[in-house]
């Protein structure tokens, strides 16, 4: 279980922020889930769904933000990192709304921050996806040189030197977040680690990214692009190896 993970350890303060869109169907079922799990705060950053995604989180006991204008995953992640910044969290874990993550790894994905060893983990699941998503990942990592074994991965954990790189009007610019938010983290010196985690599919809709191929060509000439032009910044540091 998740407590698991913090065995031995000071427990770093935590917050755990899930953005979600239209996602009334699953939030109040990944919310028990959470909590059944661990027992930090959870803070919901809807972007202007139409549906119940509010009332469902509210009800499931997590505290709401309602943005008025939709921001995106990421825009809406990046509020939840500045709400977190202001209440003086140690570190944030960032999760899906679509019952993906599996909240029994948290305390293993936050280990490596609470031992002083990284900066930023991400639950890695490579056997999850498609070929299409695979052959992405490949794609990525090749034109950025990111050595990580899973760059798209929403299951992550950032400490607060991570959060302020993030919330900062430079990280504003990005769109998603992955290339460009693991290559600016990596250029401020962030240690970044994989963590292995296992992934359930998705239980309601589908990836807003691999929805359909005028998606998917938008999006990695977007990303490919940003990880060419950014590749040095990814040979300045190396990767601290995967943890297991």
């Amino acid at each position: 279980m998740a407590s698991d993970g913090y065995k031995g350890l000071s427990r770093p303060a935590t917050v755990i922020l899930i953005p979600a869109f239209n996602e009334g169907d699953t939030i109040a079922e990944v919310i028990r889930g959470i909590r059944a799990a661990c027992d930090s705060p959870i803070l919901v950053i809807d972007d202007a769904s139409t549906d119940d995604t509010i009332h469902q989180a509210q009800d499931a006991g997590a505290i709401v933000i309602p943005l008025l204008t939709q921001l995106g995953a990421w825009g809406a992640t990046q509020t939840g990192l500045r709400y977190a910044l202001r209440q003086d969290y140690d570190c944030v874990i960032t999760m899906d709304a679509d019952g993906q993550h599996e909240a029994e790894f948290i305390g293993t994905l936050v280990r490596p921050l609470a031992e002083g060893v990284a900066d930023v983990s991400i639950g890695a699941c490579t056997r999850r996806g498609s070929p299409l998503r695979k052959f992405a990942w490949i794609l990525m990592k090749r034109t950025s040189g990111l050595a990580l074994e899973d760059i798209t991965s929403g299951f992550r954990v950032y400490n607060r030197k991570a959060m302020r790189h993030l919330a900062s009007w430079r990280a504003t610019l990005l769109d998603y977040q992955d290339i460009g938010v693991l290559l600016l983290l990596q250029s401020k010196g962030l240690r970044i680690v994989d963590v292995e985690v296992a992934m359930l599919p998705r239980t309601n809709g589908k990836s807003r990214v691999f929805r359909s191929w005028l998606m998917v060509v938008y999006y990695m000439c977007h990303t490919l692009i940003l990880g060419l032009s950014k590749r040095r910044l990814a040979r300045r540091y190396r990767t601290p190896q995967a943890v297991s």
